[in-house]
């Protein structure tokens, strides 16, 4: 059986470590095997058992007490992950090679040189100044890993259970958005007309594209956590291969007909 995993990345605080904690909850109580790899140089802490922490290979806090390098936390997770590329190895050793897994890789959240097949994007755009704006450069962000990934890749809109009932009426038109028409809503906030025309252009190309949807993610509810595996599971093609349970075949001898019968009556 091949082995499967998720790619989880989005910007920093948008809820990748939560994700991954929710999911491993999620399939222990489908009885299903997952595991997470932290590659985030960076993490202070989580809620989940790891199979693998890039931290015993390299952290940021080393890197950036080096009087050698000088780097700050930018530079300092970027030399992480380039020191990681060159010793891949590693991560090829701690997976081994252990069949049936399911893996989560944890990614750090503010490396450009990573991208990933489970892009993040969380609900707080709306509580601020220019949310529009912001929006659109999240969603510039997911149609750029997957442009350049070429694999496939699945939307989250995260911390729903933030928001209240109304809150989550509204975001709806986030979740599969129609640019022009979220455009023509927010031209008033756009004074400049150079940018409200760059801004324009910006749309027409997300929307020629048309690739870009986001999945609702609460963790508090099991259902939608569910649809979010289900959606995640069928674009990796998860499961395909697994051997198809055959029903017990009883012997005529041993079924007794008027036992059903009066079974079905009963009922």
């Amino acid at each position: 059986m091949p082995r499967y995993a998720q790619l989880v990345i989005g910007p920093a605080g948008s809820g990748k470590s939560t994700y991954c904690s929710t999911m491993v909850q999620h399939a222990e109580s489908m009885n299903r095997s997952v595991q997470v790899i932290n590659l985030d140089p960076a993490a202070e802490h989580f809620d989940y058992p790891v199979m693998a922490d890039i931290r015993e290979l390299i952290q940021v806090d080393d890197v950036m007490e080096d009087d050698s390098l000088r780097f700050g936390p930018n530079g300092g997770l970027v030399f992480c992950m380039e020191y990681f590329a060159n010793n891949f190895d590693w991560l090829e050793e701690t997976l081994g090679h252990v069949d049936d897994d399911y893996i989560l890789f944890d990614c750090p959240g503010k490396c450009p040189t990573t991208t990933t097949s489970i892009y993040k994007l969380h609900v707080g755009f709306l509580t601020i100044a220019n949310a529009f704006l912001q929006f659109i450069s999240g969603v510039m962000a997911a149609l750029s890993a997957m442009i350049s990934l070429e694999i496939p890749q699945v939307n989250i809109m995260t911390k729903m259970d933030l928001l209240s009932p109304k809150a989550k009426k509204e975001i709806e038109k986030y979740l599969d958005p129609d640019m022009y028409l979220m455009m023509d809503d927010n031209s008033d906030s756009i004074r400049s007309k150079k940018f409200k025309k760059l801004t324009q252009a910006i749309c027409g190309l997300i929307d020629d594209y048309s690739m870009v949807r986001f999945l609702p993610f609460d963790r508090t509810d099991e259902e939608g956590i569910n649809i979010v595996l289900q959606h995640i599971d069928f674009s990796i093609q998860y499961g395909e291969d697994l051997e198809v349970k055959e029903p017990k075949e009883l012997d005529e001898e041993e079924l007794n007909y008027d036992d059903i019968f009066q079974c079905k009556l009963d009922s």
